[in-house]
């Protein structure tokens, strides 16, 4: 369920935020700085759909969120296409092509990605000599649609505020006021666009 995957993603956060000391001491100084800067990296992922995927925990988060509503095909052909990008070799073009073309692109594909006919018939003619750009069209537009649409309901979603303002932050409307003692402020722009 959409609880049980945001629980797993909260947990493999908080775990890769942990570190072995010897003395209980260094831990909690580890922790507090761990998690300040990721309070600071969580942020920044409000900033901008490229600050969030380039970041391998908000991609993993955001990830989680397009799993919950069904539509993670789409962060998946954009993680395609970047290692797509990164192929050296000219002989493995066209095998990772078609493989990513009959996975997203085609009539038939499992996880058909929503492209008007303009651009998945460019990208067909591509598929005649790919090239480390071919997907570049589909790709962008994905990304913009991502960035109109799922991308700000994430914003506002459980997956990004719960992580924004951890329990005990208290930066939901009920603690607002009850806890000042929070890192981070009620007001602030990030809040106010996710509200």
């Amino acid at each position: 369920s959409a609880k049980d995957m945001k629980h797993r993603l909260g947990f493999l956060l908080q775990k890769s935020d942990s570190c072995d000391y010897s003395s209980s001491q260094g831990k909690k100084e580890k922790t507090s700085s761990s998690q300040r800067l990721s309070q600071e990296e969580v942020r920044k992922w409000a900033d901008s759909l490229e600050n969030l995927i380039h970041h391998d925990r908000g991609l993993a988060a955001f990830r989680a969120f397009l799993k919950s509503e069904y539509s993670e095909e789409n962060i998946e052909f954009w993680v395609s296409c970047e290692e797509y990008k990164k192929t050296k070799s000219p002989a493995k073009l066209s095998p990772k092509a078609r493989k990513i073309y009959d996975e997203f692109i085609s009539v038939q594909a499992t996880k058909e990605v929503n492209l008007d006919s303009c651009t998945r018939e460019k990208t067909s003619h591509n598929m005649l000599e790919p090239t480390v750009s071919c997907f570049d069209e589909a790709q962008r537009k994905i990304f913009t649609l991502m960035e109109k649409d799922s991308y700000r309901r994430f914003l506002k979603s459980p997956y990004y505020l719960d992580l924004v303002s951890p329990p005990g932050a208290g930066c939901g409307p009920e603690n607002c006021k009850r806890n000042h003692t929070h890192s981070l402020d009620c007001n602030s722009n990030i809040i106010s666009q996710c509200a």
